[in-house]
Formats: structure tokens, C-alpha cells, sequence
């Protein structure tokens, strides 16, 4: 019998470590090839780590909730065959694998984002996690604070645990204070947030936040905290757009083997309007700005479980309907499926995120850190309004929506916020509804 290392694989540039959430298998379990053995999740996604060979599973290395680095084995694998083949095998590649995740993590450090605020290494090389750093973030530790924590992780590496006791350590320092006479010892304790009661009678059912969740609503109170929020609201006729769509969608199913959805049209007409006013596209970084080269578009997608996870469509601007539509209709569905890659739900730039797919007529988005504005689609409506024609005026049934534009007022002011959704309004009014698509 031979023994192989299933070890955490790679799942992004920016992410080096993954936790263990569940277990699919136990030890003394068949394995298939390509059969998920245990689920992992990221900062940024939950995802599963299948098996690349068929056999027993013999040895777990990791718990549930332990934090792994990437490239480390986390579990064994009897399969056939005789002798350590596997191991041995492995056990070569070890000092290369090592190496690779190294350059990997260097590579990282040079492709971060700009808008990071604590760099993964310091100005003496040392690495921190994306783990650790976003904890050092959220907890306002500088750099120079973060290097002189005593790590106790490989290569002296700062853990989250390291991190989390020198937090709570952090909340009483004695701090000296000097008096006229003397020198004393004070404790400086930090106020610890008020947490208001909620009464709980017998009836009430308590449910505890997912993973997932806790995550979003952190980054919505950020998102409010940092963030001057101002919402513009307009209003467009769509009967062109519904009467062409009505009358293609067929043809183009038979053609392309796709559905067509609006939501590939208005992605379409939002990378164009970004294309017209690149200053929508852009972050906030400190007291400088960021003009992003790349026009990503994130799209908010339902999951079974009621939350919301945003993948991201790379360089939109680039797709026709076609290759939009494909993009769209891919990542929702593998969204819902629990499969995207963390790198899917990176670097994006704008955000759509389509209300009236749950009948709302409008909503007040927040914004999608560190973006800079949101749109949110209103429901389509069949509404009376006035119809200007050479004739004169008249009343008539038209496709109507509204446009919510939340936008971050620190930077894009008001004009700037409404010529956007006004210039989206134009286009989509104007389609063709002769075009081919």
C-alpha cells in the first residue's frame, strides 16, 4: 500500500491560509478521486478541497476551525499499490513546494492591492497572513506595532492566536505617569463596547450567525462607518430593451445554448457608462485616489442560504452580449453551487446588485469596500406615462424601472453621481430594438 499527503491547495494570489469548517470524511472512509474531503473557508470564500487519488482515508492532521497555510498536508490517504511511493515522491518535492509557496507569497506581495492598508510584509521581510492582517486592521495595529509581536507560528510567524492574546493583553497596559514627586504605575483600560439586552422569553428561538454571515455584517458596519453614503435616483424606459429581449431570447438559447437575462444587458450598459466617467471607477486610499486601469464588475448573487456573496466579472468592459451573458449566467450558477475560487470574487471595481429580482421597486445599496459606489435595479414595471410624439402627447403602457446610485459623497459628489446614472438611462433607452445580437 501506498500513503499520499492530500495537502491544501492553492485557492488565489492573495490567500495563504484557509480554515477547517467540516470534515466530509472520516478516518477508515472510501475515497473517489476528485470526491471532497473537507471543507475549507477563506476570508473571502467557502469552498471544498476534492482528493486527487482514489483509496482510504487513514489520518486527519487538522481539526475543525484550525487555521492551515497553504501548501501543508492535512490529511492521509492509503491507496494502492506497494511501498511509500506517494510519500517519497512528495517527500522530494518538499524543499521545491516550500520554495514555490515562498516566491509565491513574494510574487503576492508585489500584485497586492494598492488600497491594502497593512502590507503582507514588513520593511524587514517578515510575512503576516491575510488573517492577521485583517485582524491587525480591524483592531487599528500598525505595522511597526504588528513586527513586534512575538510570533510563535513556523519561522516565528505571527498566528491569530498570537495575535488575538497580545489584543486582549493590549486592553490594560500600565502606562508610567509622571507627578511632581514621584513616578506611578496607572492602567489604562479601554471602554469595552455597550452591548444592549434583548430580551428573550421561552417562545423566542436564538440562532447563531453563519460564518458567512458575521463576515457580511462586519463589512456593511465598515462599510457605513467609512464611508460618506448619498443615494440618486432615476428612472428609465426599458420597453425597447423588453420587446428585443422578448423577441430574440430563443434564437439566442438555440444559438448559444444560454438563457438571456436582463442582467447581462444592463452589465453591458454599466461597463459602457464606466467607460464615459472613470472616475466612478475608482478607491480611496488615505487622501489619495486610486483610478483603476481595469473595469471589473461585481455582481450581487443569492445564495440557498439567504446571504449574498459578490463574483466579480474581470475586464467587463471587453465582452460583448454574448460573452457578458456566458459570464453572468457561469458565475451565478456556480454562486448558488457553493464553487466559485476565491480569486472570482476579487479586485472588483463597481458593483451591480439587482433588487427587483425579489420585487423591490428600488433600494439604497451599501457600498461594496473599498469601491466607491453601488447600483442597485429596480423591479420592471408595467407603468401609464406620457408618450411625446410629433402628433402631440398621449398616454400609453410603457417598461419602466427604477435606478438607485449609492455613491461615497467623500469623493463623488452629486453631480458626478447623477450625470452617471443619467448617461446609463440614455443608453439603455436608446437600444435598438432591430439590432442582432
Amino acid at each position: 500500500m501506498a500513503k499520499f499527503e492530500l495537502k491544501l491547495p492553492k485557492m488565489g494570489e492573495s490567500v495563504a491560509e484557509a480554515t477547517i469548517t467540516t470534515w466530509l470524511k472520516e478516518v477508515g472512509d472510501t475515497i473517489e478521486m476528485d470526491e471532497a474531503v473537507v471543507e475549507i473557508a477563506t476570508d473571502k470564500v467557502d469552498s471544498e478541497v476534492p482528493s486527487e487519488v482514489e483509496g482510504k482515508l487513514v489520518e486527519i492532521l487538522f481539526e475543525k476551525d484550525d487555521v492551515v497555510e497553504v501548501g501543508q498536508t492535512i490529511a492521509i490517504i492509503e491507496t494502492e499499490g506497494s511501498g511509500n511511493a506517494s510519500v517519497e515522491n512528495n517527500d522530494k518535492k518538499e524543499e521545491e513546494s516550500k520554495e514555490v509557496v515562498e516566491l509565491e507569497k513574494a510574487i503576492e506581495v508585489v500584485k497586492e492591492n494598492a488600497s491594502q492598508p497593512i502590507s503582507k510584509t514588513s520593511a524587514s521581510g517578515k510575512f503576516f497572513s491575510p488573517l492577521v492582517r485583517n485582524i491587525a486592521q480591524t483592531e487599528g495595529i500598525s505595522m511597526q506595532e504588528l513586527e513586534n509581536i512575538q510570533g510563535t507560528g513556523k519561522d516565528s510567524r505571527v498566528t491569530k492566536n498570537d495575535i488575538l492574546s497580545y489584543i486582549e493583553n493590549r486592553k490594560a497596559t500600565p502606562e508610567i505617569v509622571a507627578t511632581e514627586n514621584k513616578v506611578v504605575k496607572e492602567t489604562k483600560v479601554e471602554p469595552s463596547k455597550q452591548v444592549v439586552p434583548v430580551s428573550v422569553n421561552g417562545g423566542d428561538e436564538i440562532i447563531e450567525m453563519s460564518r458567512m454571515g458575521k463576515l457580511i455584517a462586519k463589512h456593511m458596519v465598515d462599510s457605513v462607518q467609512t464611508s460618506a453614503h448619498v443615494q440618486s435616483f432615476i428612472e428609465i424606459d426599458v420597453t425597447n430593451i423588453v420587446n428585443w429581449r422578448n423577441k430574440v431570447k430563443d434564437a439566442f438559447y438555440k444559438r448559444e445554448g444560454e438563457k438571456l437575462t436582463f442582467t447581462p444587458i444592463f452589465m453591458q450598459a454599466v461597463a459602457s457608462t464606466i467607460k464615459k466617467y472613470p472616475l466612478i471607477n475608482i478607491s480611496v486610499q488615505g487622501e489619495s485616489i486610486i483610478k483603476r486601469k481595469n473595469i471589473n464588475l461585481g455582481m450581487a448573487a443569492a445564495l440557498p442560504d439567504g446571504n449574498l456573496i459578490v463574483p466579480v466579472i474581470k475586464n467587463a468592459d471587453q465582452l460583448n452580449l454574448v460573452g457578458m451573458t456566458k459570464q453572468v449566467n457561469d458565475l451565478a450558477n456556480r454562486a448558488r453551487a457553493n464553487q466559485l475560487k476565491p480569486d472570482e470574487i476579487q479586485n472588483g471595481t463597481y458593483t451591480v446588485t439587482n433588487v427587483g429580482s425579489f420585487g423591490s421597486v428600488m433600494g439604497t445599496p451599501i457600498i461594496n469596500q473599498p469601491q466607491v459606489a453601488i447600483l442597485a435595479l429596480g423591479a420592471i414595471r408595467k407603468v401609464p406615462a406620457v408618450i411625446e410624439t410629433p402628433e402631440g402627447d398621449f398616454i400609453g403602457i410603457r417598461q419602466k424601472m427604477f435606478v438607485s446610485h449609492s455613491y461615497d459623497h467623500r469623493v463623488v459628489n452629486g453631480a458626478l453621481g447623477g450625470m452617471f446614472i443619467k448617461a446609463l438611462k440614455e443608453t439603455l433607452e436608446a437600444w435598438d430594438i432591430n439590432q442582432e445580437f
